[in-house]
């Protein structure tokens, strides 16, 4: 190799770096010995920063765009300033390429659950789980706080201490929310700008941002949840005992099967009407009695009479005025009566509800005068 060759090596290079991996945040680049060539070419592309190290101190940071490293404020050392070392510079500087994208969907839920005093319920324990998206907002700091000399640092080595803190920042603005278990669903997308704006600071101090922050869902414990369940079934249902009279006459078409499951039902139903009944009632128990109290029943409905004399109809009569026209005479055994619901023209002596009206005695004759 020529020195003209030999030359032409030492002062071209081309420093640059493509990702084709979907989780690296931090790569270095390889250079045999970490030397830096004077004239060498610097490509950063959109979506990464690229941070200067020399001698062990961070020297200069580059945003996107292509550079010339070619003069002398540049905080790298090249073998051309150096000829009595024979090209060979013994100042080393390293470059490191920090992905500033953003890196979207990573998981993030409480291990534990978290406990907290609803206003409605009392204490209660909640669980949530969710996503976020975490960048790199300051190259530098974020190199020196986290990386270090890592020559490839990826999402997985800095998300579990990610999702620490947000755990833990998650849980005391629960706590410190107030808001009731009922209205969590409603008020996520706040809860989650609350904790963004909390942790940002913290964040902040390792070189990061969290642009985005989602609740996806607040769940109580399942015994709890089942008990809410049931709550809500019987604001469905609503008047109970006009549900089980449904339930009852679906079943009308049922087995034997069905049958069972309806009595035991309409038992469950007694049940609870009996508790509600006993939690209603006064010191002695007055209360229990006068809703345990069956009302009368209806009045028997009077019947109406027609009289069939001569071919002739007459009526209605009632009772009362049959009874009359007995005992006047005008009524007898053998005269033919009829009501509505009876089977045709009868005797009057052969209906029962008659026929007690011409088993009334005569009133005495009057004692003698004087």
């Amino acid at each position: 190799m020529g020195i003209f060759d030999f030359l032409s090596g030492e002062f071209i290079d081309v420093i640059h770096w493509t990702d084709n991996t979907r989780d690296t945040m931090v790569w270095r680049f390889e250079r045999e010995g970490h030397e830096i060539k004077y004239g060498a070419k610097l490509t950063v592309r959109e979506g990464q920063a690229a941070v200067f190290v020399h001698e062990g101190q961070l020297a200069d940071v580059f945003t996107p765009g292509l550079y010339m490293l070619e003069t002398n404020n540049m905080p790298v050392m090249t073998t051309l300033q150096h000829w009595d070392h024979g090209f060979r510079s013994p100042f080393k500087s390293e470059v490191y390429f920090v992905n500033t994208t953003r890196f979207n969907d990573l998981k993030w839920g409480t291990k534990n659950p978290i406990i907290c005093r609803d206003p409605e319920f009392g204490p209660v324990r909640l669980r949530a789980f969710g996503t976020y998206s975490i960048k790199v907002a300051d190259p530098a700091k974020f190199l020196v706080e986290i990386v270090g000399t890592d020559g490839e640092f990826t999402m997985d080595e800095i998300s579990f201490q990610i999702r620490n803190i947000l755990v833990q920042e998650f849980s005391r603005t629960l706590a410190r929310a107030g808001i009731p278990v009922m209205d969590m669903a409603a008020n996520t997308r706040e809860l989650g700008q609350l904790v963004g704006r909390e942790i940002a600071a913290q964040l902040a101090e390792y070189g990061l941002a969290m642009p985005e922050l989602y609740i996806e869902n607040i769940s109580l414990p399942p015994a709890v949840e089942e008990v809410m369940d049931k709550r809500s079934s019987m604001g469905v249902i609503g008047n109970l005992n006009e549900y089980m009279q449904f339930q009852a006459a679906e079943a009308l078409g049922r087995d034997g099967a069905g049958a069972a499951a309806i009595q035991a039902g309409l038992g469950a139903g007694l049940g609870m009407q009996i508790g509600q009944a006993a939690a209603q009632q006064g010191p002695w128990g007055a209360r229990a009695q006068a809703s345990a109290a069956v009302p009368p029943p209806p009045p028997p409905v009077e019947h109406v009479w027609h009289i069939a004399e001569n071919g002739q109809t007459t009526g209605p009569f009632s009772k009362a005025a049959l009874g009359r026209m007995a005992t006047d005479g005008g009524l007898t055994r053998e005269t033919l009566v009829w009501t509505p619901g009876q089977d045709g023209w009868m005797a009057a002596g052969d209906v029962m509800e008659l026929a007690q009206l011409f088993t009334v005695l005569p009133p005495p004759p009057p004692p003698p005068a004087g």
